[in-house]
């Protein structure tokens, strides 16, 4: 039997179950009660309260404008929905860097406010400190490396990371330095297959890819994007598992023309 069929809760020891078996963890992205709770009857293993709520559900350009009080109002709606996914609540731009005492403060109000299992934040060796703050908490750290996007002004550009040799090194070293603080997992967004299969081998922790190829111990993808809502988004990594966007629109067009013909609602659908 394997061990995720086995257990009624998602916790990160399963998870690190799951790697040394060899099974494959699944996550996707929930900003909402509804479809946190699809999410759940599905059998994810992890929802993720992404800083992408910041482009999907509020139309911003960047991850970087959400806020602390935002990704909590997120976070406690997909609580609410969840009986067996672990919850992971991205910390946003401006709550943990530079700063590991407002990490720290940041993550206890995620915990305490929301209910959310873990945090995740970005970075490698320059929020280590954050991290050994937040884990003196009892809170569950997951990582982030490779493409980040809360610094995509100083890349300038969202394409795939750590194709040079001393990028791909220090890649590495920060995976190490993350599990050796106390990371119970790592996301590498956008980085080259190899290198994150080379990642994955190397450390003990869960290593979760988006667009890292298929050598990793997990995928995530954000929920609106695989589902086909959000239309204008088409890299390379996305696999769209419906057209959403097409549906949902047809079915507006219909009801806007129901209406203005008077053909809803009919003697049935009225008291």
């Amino acid at each position: 039997m394997s061990v995720h069929k086995e257990v009624k809760k998602i916790t990160t020891h399963v998870l690190q179950e799951m790697k040394m078996k060899g099974e494959k963890i699944a996550m996707l992205t929930g900003y909402d009660f509804s479809m946190a709770k699809i999410l759940d009857q599905a059998g994810i293993d992890i929802i993720l309260v992404g800083d992408s709520a910041s482009n999907v559900m509020a139309g911003h350009e960047t991850t970087l404008p959400i806020t602390l009080d935002q990704m909590i109002y997120h976070a406690s709606s997909v609580v609410r929905a969840v009986n067996r996914a672990l919850v992971v609540v991205d910390l946003p731009f401006g709550s943990y860097q530079g700063d590991s005492k407002q990490a720290l403060t940041s993550s206890i109000r995620i915990m305490k406010e929301s209910g959310g299992h873990a945090v995740k934040l970005e970075g490698g060796q320059e929020i280590v400190e954050s991290i050994r703050r937040i884990l003196s908490a009892g809170i569950p750290v997951m990582g982030h490396l490779g493409l980040t996007p809360q610094s995509i002004y100083k890349f300038g550009t969202y394409t795939v990371r750590a194709k040079e040799k001393d990028e791909a090194a220090q890649l590495i070293a920060d995976a190490k330095l993350l599990e050796e603080t106390g990371c119970f997992a790592i996301v590498l967004e956008k980085i080259p297959a190899k290198l994150a299969q080379e990642v994955a081998s190397s450390i003990d922790i869960p290593v979760i890819g988006i667009g890292a190829g298929n050598g990793v111990d997990g995928q995530v993808l954000v929920s609106h994007d695989m589902l086909g809502i959000n239309n204008e988004f088409n890299p390379r990594f996305l696999r769209k598992y419906h057209n959403l966007y097409e549906e949902m629109l047809t079915s507006f067009e219909s009801y806007i023309k129901d209406v203005r013909s008077s053909d809803f609602p009919n003697d049935k659908e009225q008291y």
